[in-house]
């Protein structure tokens, strides 16, 4: 209820000081299949923060450190890898809730007939993934896990439409790749590892919502509106998941919006967890974000992904907004 009722209040202020003119906010997204785009189709956001709101997908995690760093967006999803690497090259993003943990809604998955069947077997094999990626961090820790060297492999970067066109033409022999393409692929594929098991083997990866720090500054309001009503897309699922079934009109909605098979979407959400503000905001998630990304920094440095990791990330997560929801 006090999640709900700060919303309340939140629209109340957006629509009042909506009246003289609506801002132009830019927010960029990947387009999955998730509950939030049901949100999105009802302009529940623009409704609760005020906001007249321009949506921009985008393919890649590089894709949005660019737009970030150009000031072209001021709010996105982006995957805890690529926020570890643009934390660390000090590029202006504050994470500041999680989007979804990210299980096998990315995976590693092989094309039937190359005869792998271990992560080992990946040696000399053409692997797609979009560098830079949460994808590629979790593939990265496979290969690490199984004591592969990577320059062993022949990884490919590749966004997920060029990887599902190389599939096609069996140009690869694995991808690691995020929904819906990775449904997509499966039909002449099977599934070797998630990035659920890859998150056991110390590589958690997860999508998370960050800010510009003085858009955030000057916007508390709105911000905390924005978060509410993410919450709520996701509670709308979560408490009651069965209710999303193909036919129905939530999933008819995301398959709209995103091109993804209603068929699928169902399975897809399954492989995401989508946390309550209340559950984001205790040290398991973001009271230890900077300590995560540190982590993963790390990792990127040790593999030579990025020159160094910085030592303290406080900085780039921003625990007030989600705390001002939840007071």
């Amino acid at each position: 209820m006090r999640i709900r009722n700060k919303l309340i209040t939140g629209i109340a202020l957006s629509m009042a000081a909506g009246v003289a003119a609506a801002e132009t906010v830019t927010i960029g997204h990947f387009g999955n299949p998730t509950p939030m785009q049901v949100a999105r189709a009802e302009a529940a956001f623009a409704d609760a923060t005020g906001w007249d709101i321009e949506w921009r997908e985008f393919s890649s995690g590089t894709d949005v450190i660019a737009a970030l760093a150009s000031g072209d967006v001021q709010i996105s999803e982006l995957g805890s890898a690529p926020l570890a690497i643009a934390s660390s090259q000090g590029v202006d993003a504050q994470l500041f809730m999680m989007a979804q943990v990210i299980g096998e809604a990315e995976s590693l998955i092989v094309r039937n007939g190359t005869g792998i069947e271990t992560i080992n077997d990946l040696e000399g094999q053409r692997v797609a993934v979009p560098v830079g990626s949460t994808a590629h961090f979790s593939l990265m820790g496979a290969l690490n896990h199984a004591g592969v060297n990577e320059s062993d492999v022949n990884i490919i970067n590749m966004p997920p439409d060029q990887i599902a066109a190389a599939w096609e033409q069996d140009a690869v022999d694995a991808a690691f790749v995020w929904q819906p393409v990775q449904s997509q692929i499966r039909q002449r594929g099977e599934l070797l590892v998630g990035a659920d098991k890859t998150a056991e083997w110390g590589n958690p990866t997860f999508d998370g919502w960050v800010v510009n720090t003085d858009f955030a500054a000057n916007n508390p309001d709105s911000m905390a509106a924005f978060a509410a009503t993410m919450n709520e897309a996701n509670i709308a699922y979560t408490s009651n998941p069965a209710a999303f079934t193909p036919d129905s009109s939530s999933v008819q909605t995301i398959a709209s919006l995103t091109g993804a098979d209603p068929e699928q979407i169902p399975g897809i959400l399954e492989g995401f967890v989508f946390l309550p503000l209340d559950e984001q905001a205790t040290d398991t998630w973001l009271g230890s974000a900077a300590d995560t990304l540190k982590g993963t920094a790390e990792f990127l440095a040790a593999a030579g992904r990025i020159d160094g990791a910085r030592d303290d990330y406080s900085a780039f997560v921003n625990l007030e907004i989600v705390d001002s929801v939840l007071d």
